[in-house]
């Protein structure tokens, strides 16, 4: 079964910037995916990476592009790394337009790069989820999967919930 893995950046793929002792994102502008896959002896996903931003600086223009690369792609099992923030927008946004296509958004509350990551899991849920859920949007967060409508960021507990 063909899956794409499109990447637009979030948490997952940020690392600690010594120079500004904040996250950002790598100068080079490559994604943690690759790496994450190998941890996980898994070899079968493409990747494209889209954009590598925060969610909080997405605009509706970013998600337009998105949603032009999931139309665009031959894959009808895509997995979308996005930051946790706005994850449910983006959601939203998607819900409806996507066809015949099984589009999961996933992402982290920790970066890969730091250890302790949440990212394998959700990863790895998001990728199962991709291959056995019928067409439609969803999000695979702390082993849950959530339609755009109940997707949700608890903010006071770190972790996603239903609505």
């Amino acid at each position: 079964m063909d899956i794409l893995i499109l990447i637009t950046g979030g948490t997952l793929d940020k690392v600690h910037d010594t120079a500004t002792e904040a996250l950002a994102f790598r100068k080079s502008r490559r994604s943690h995916i690759g790496d994450l896959l190998k941890v996980g002896r898994s070899h079968l996903p493409r990747q494209e990476i889209i954009m590598m931003k925060d969610s909080l600086d997405m605009t509706d223009d970013d998600r337009a592009l998105i949603l032009r690369a999931i139309t665009a792609a031959p894959e009808k099992h895509i997995v979308l790394t996005h930051g946790t923030g706005t994850m449910e927008l983006t959601a939203k946004f998607l819900d409806g337009k996507t066809g015949d296509k099984t589009v999961v958004l996933t992402g982290a509350m920790r970066p890969f790069s730091l250890g302790k990551s949440d990212a394998g899991f959700n990863m790895g849920g998001g990728i199962i989820a991709a291959q056995t859920l019928p067409a439609g949007v969803y999000g695979v967060m702390n082993g849950r999967v959530f339609t755009p409508d109940t997707l949700q960021k608890d903010t006071k507990r770190g972790r996603f919930d239903k609505a």
